[in-house]
């Protein structure tokens, strides 16, 4: 597997990044285990987490893996803060200096480590003035927590905003965004700050919640994330007129090109400018497996042209 800097720092990161998201829900310990290793093994380096993950469970199995499955040292750690998931069950944003640093103890605590990687900001806090919030990261990276932060969520203004009051030792090195082909929303704006001020992107959700892979085009399959009642608004939001023509010309794609319209869509978001790393989360090895294998593929410029236009 490729490696990339993020941003303008020195933090080198895979460009394939493991997301955690259905650790728990739908993912367990064991097939969590499989995963890690399946990933390390084939050279990742960047797993994505938080405590918002399975309402905490993603992290609690993330916890048991490491070192009894991969050294922690070989792993790049991504872990956020900002959403307090322990207010009766529902979620509120936090992002004042007091609960992002108890949650990044908690994270630490949970995960049994004494320093995360990566350390973003979960959401943009109108009630938190943004000098507290920079006040914070740089607490986070003087006291050895975190080596490196960033945000997610945020909109181009906001990360524009965060980066002009962010200081050293602690700039922003990276902000994570929803980016697919299904999802170009973040290069109006948000993509040109990143790039400004020397912020690296990691995409999440590239794969539009599978729905780029083909899956949905004949109905909805009985065992997939969208017959799922957790998960079918995630999965409904991208079955639009528009997104048939887009997934109708990746399946095209992927047929002259001999590979899976996963690979095709995955290889589009990953090599887009500014991109340090893509977030997959997958349900089982099997998923997996097959994203590790289409992390290969490179797009031809024509065909990687042809997928900008119709989906613009």
């Amino acid at each position: 597997m490729e490696y990339r800097t993020v941003g303008a720092s020195g933090l080198r990161v895979s460009r394939l990044g493991l997301g955690t998201l259905t650790w728990g829900r739908g993912t367990d310990g064991d097939e969590a285990a499989a995963q890690l290793s399946a990933f390390v093994d084939a050279g990742g380096t960047l797993v994505d987490t938080s405590p918002a993950y399975g309402d905490g469970v993603a992290q609690r199995i993330l916890a048991e893996l490491l070192d009894d499955v991969v050294p922690r040292d070989q792993l790049v750690l991504s872990g956020s803060s900002g959403i307090d998931t322990t207010t009766l069950g529902s979620r509120r944003v936090d992002c004042s200096r007091s609960g992002l640093l108890n949650q990044l103890d908690a994270t630490l605590r949970e995960l049994g480590t004494d320093h995360l990687d990566v350390w973003q900001v979960a959401t943009w806090d109108p009630h938190t003035p943004v000098d507290e919030v920079m006040d914070a990261l740089e607490f986070a990276v003087t006291s050895g927590r975190v080596r490196y932060v960033g945000v997610r969520g945020y909109l181009g203004w906001q990360l524009a905003t965060a980066a002009a009051a962010a200081r050293r030792p602690a700039p922003l090195v990276s902000t994570q965004v929803e980016y697919s082909l299904l999802a170009r929303g973040v290069e109006e704006e948000l993509i040109p700050a990143a790039a400004h001020h020397g912020i690296g992107v990691f995409a999440a959700v590239p794969l539009a919640g599978g729905v780029l892979t083909g899956k949905y085009r004949s109905g909805m399959p009985a065992d997939s994330r969208g017959a799922d009642d957790v998960h079918t608004e995630e999965v409904r939001r991208y079955l639009t007129e528009s997104a048939v023509r887009v997934v109708d010309a990746v399946v095209t794609a992927a047929d002259g090109l001999g590979t899976s319209p996963l690979a095709v869509a995955l290889a589009w978001v990953r090599d887009r400018p500014h991109v340090a790393s893509t977030l997959v989360g997958a349900r089982d090895l099997a998923q997996l497996t097959g994203v590790l294998v289409a992390e290969e593929l490179a797009l031809p410029p024509a065909i990687a042209a042809a997928l900008d236009d119709v989906s613009a």
